[in-house]
């Protein structure tokens, strides 16, 4: 379930899924658009946010099918070199949406690729945040997940408080309690 108040998982979960329906539903033609009927035959694939997906594939009533960013050509080109594919436009929650989805699609090698892939980037983000110019990084970003972002952003603020530490930032800051004059014990 969507944590209420972050705007980020409520983007995640309307993230579209292809979803097989295992029985016949009336009154819900209004999902599938090809439908001349008002409702959805079994076996009928649709296309639906991830959010109503789980729902309806946590009562049975549809099979989810993998993502094609979890697919045998996109591992392929991240086994090639990961920090040059191209995953925001692929899934821009990629990493989430996988651990959400990987469970239900029924594929026990997502949580291995997921790890193989954020393992595989984490190097190259951090190592763009502390050296890359800042000419370099707008064309580097455009190629990072939603969370990369966020990791690059919080490795590039990290490094120019170091900076400004190491530059001539206060030094040492003198404690609130070594201000208090004690009275000589008698």
């Amino acid at each position: 379930m969507a944590q209420y108040y972050n705007i980020d998982d409520i983007i995640m979960e309307e993230e579209i899924i292809l979803v097989v329906f295992q029985v016949a539903a009336n009154g819900v033609g209004l999902l599938d658009p090809s439908a001349e009927t008002n409702s959805v035959e079994q076996g009928s694939k649709v296309e639906l946010p991830f959010w109503l997906a789980q729902e309806l594939h946590l009562r049975q009533a549809v099979a989810m099918n993998v993502l094609a960013c979890f697919n045998q050509k996109t591992r392929k080109e991240i086994q090639a070199d990961a920090a040059c594919v191209d995953l925001r436009n692929r899934c821009p929650y990629f990493y989430e949406l996988g651990c959400k989805i990987a469970p239900l699609v029924g594929d026990r090698t997502i949580g291995s690729f997921l790890l193989y892939t954020f393992s595989s980037r984490y190097k190259e983000v951090l190592s763009k945040a502390h050296s890359a110019a800042f000419a370099v990084a707008p064309k580097f970003l455009t190629l990072l997940t939603k969370e990369e972002t966020h990791l690059y952003e919080a490795a590039r603020s990290s490094m120019a408080a170091f900076k400004k530490w190491r530059t001539g930032g206060p030094r040492f800051e003198r404690a609130s309690i070594l201000g208090i004059k004690r009275k000589p014990a008698n």
